[in-house]
C-alpha cells in the first residue's frame, strides 16, 4: 500500500447492501495497485439517501456508486448528470466535485457492452436485432447501449407492457415492444437475447421460454450472474448457443468510477474475476 498521507475514501449505498461485491472488487484494484484508499459498503435506507449524498464532502468521500433500490432516486438529488445517466434516468456512479458538488453517470450499459465484446467477440451489431427481456433500469441503460451501437432492430419484451412502452417512448430509436405471452415468437431471427430481469436468479421465479425459434449462432447472455450459470444459460449452451455470464457486466461497470475517484485505470483480468467469484461461492 502506498501511503499518500490522505486516504481516498468511496464505497457503494444500496438497502439492503451487505451482499454487494463492489467492496470486494474494488478492494482487489486499491491492493493491486497499491493505492491508499478505501471502499466500504454503506447501509442507506431510502428516506435517507439525500442526507446522506449531500454529505459525501463533509466525510471526506470521493464518490460512491449506487445500487438498489436508489439510482432512479439518485437522479433527481445529485447537481448534474452525463448525458447516459440522463437518458436513463438513473444514476450508478457519483462523484464529488473539488466545490462539493456531485456529478452523476451510469456506466450500467458501457458495463454491459464491454462484457459482451469480451464474452461474444464475434457478436456485431450492424444489422442484428437484439432481443431484451426486463424494462428495468439495467434494461433502460441496455436497450440505450444497443441502440447506439447500431442494432437495427431492438424487441423490448415485459411482462408489463406498458412498462416497455414508457421505455420506448423514453429512449427511442428502433424498438418493437412485444408481449411477454409472445416471447417465444420474438426470438425468430435474433441475432442477441439478453435477460434483465431476475427471473432465474436465485430465490426468484424461473424464467420460462423456449429457445427453439432462436438461430443456433445467437448469442445468449443474462445481467444475472447468482448463479453464474443461470438455466437460460444452461439451456442455450445445451442447443449450441454462445453464452455470456453476468458477472463481467459487474466488473466492466466498476472501472470509470474507480478511474475517477482513485486515479488509476484498472484492468479488468482473469484474476480479478476469480477473486470476485470466489466472494459469490462464500
Amino acid at each position: 500500500m502506498t501511503e499518500s498521507g490522505k486516504t481516498i475514501q468511496a464505497g457503494v449505498m444500496g438497502w439492503p447492501v451487505s451482499h454487494s461485491l463492489s467492496p470486494r472488487l474494488h478492494g482487489f484494484w486499491l491492493k493491486e495497485r497499491g493505492i491508499d484508499g478505501t471502499y466500504i459498503a454503506l447501509a442507506v435506507a431510502p428516506e435517507d439517501l439525500e442526507d446522506s449524498l449531500r454529505s459525501l464532502p463533509e466525510r471526506g468521500f470521493a464518490g460512491v456508486n449506487l445500487t438498489l433500490p436508489h439510482k432512479e432516486t439518485a437522479a433527481d438529488i445529485v447537481d448534474s448528470l452525463d448525458s447516459a445517466a440522463t437518458r436513463i434516468g438513473a444514476v450508478n456512479t457519483v462523484v464529488v466535485g473539488a466545490d462539493g458538488s456531485l456529478a452523476g453517470s451510469n456506466t450500467d450499459g458501457y458495463g454491459f457492452m464491454e462484457n459482451l465484446k469480451s464474452g461474444a467477440p464475434e457478436w456485431t451489431a450492424d444489422n442484428s436485432t437484439a432481443v431484451v427481456l426486463g424494462a428495468g433500469g439495467a434494461a433502460r441503460a441496455i436497450v440505450a447501449a444497443l441502440l447506439d451501437a447500431g442494432v437495427k432492430e431492438l424487441r423490448l419484451v415485459n411482462r408489463t407492457q406498458s412498462r416497455a412502452a414508457s421505455l420506448k417512448d423514453n429512449i427511442g430509436g428502433a424498438i418493437t415492444v412485444v408481449s411477454w405471452a409472445d416471447r417465444t415468437a420474438a426470438l425468430e431471427g435474433a441475432g442477441l437475447l439478453v435477460n434483465t430481469t431476475t427471473l432465474g436468479m436465485t430465490g426468484e421465479e424461473s424464467l420460462e421460454i423456449h429457445l427453439s425459434l432462436l438461430p443456433a449462432e445467437a448469442i445468449v447472455t443474462d445481467i444475472v450472474y447468482i448463479p453464474l450459470t443461470t438455466p437460460l444459460l444452461k439451456n442455450a449452451a445445451e442447443r449450441g448457443n454462445p453464452t455470456v455470464d453476468g458477472l463481467g457486466m459487474l466488473l466492466y461497470q466498476a472501472r470509470p468510477g474507480f478511474h475517477q475517484w482513485f486515479g488509476a485505470e484498472p484492468a479488468v483480468t482473469e484474476a480479478l474475476r476469480a477473486h470476485v467469484l470466489e466472494g459469490l461461492e462464500r
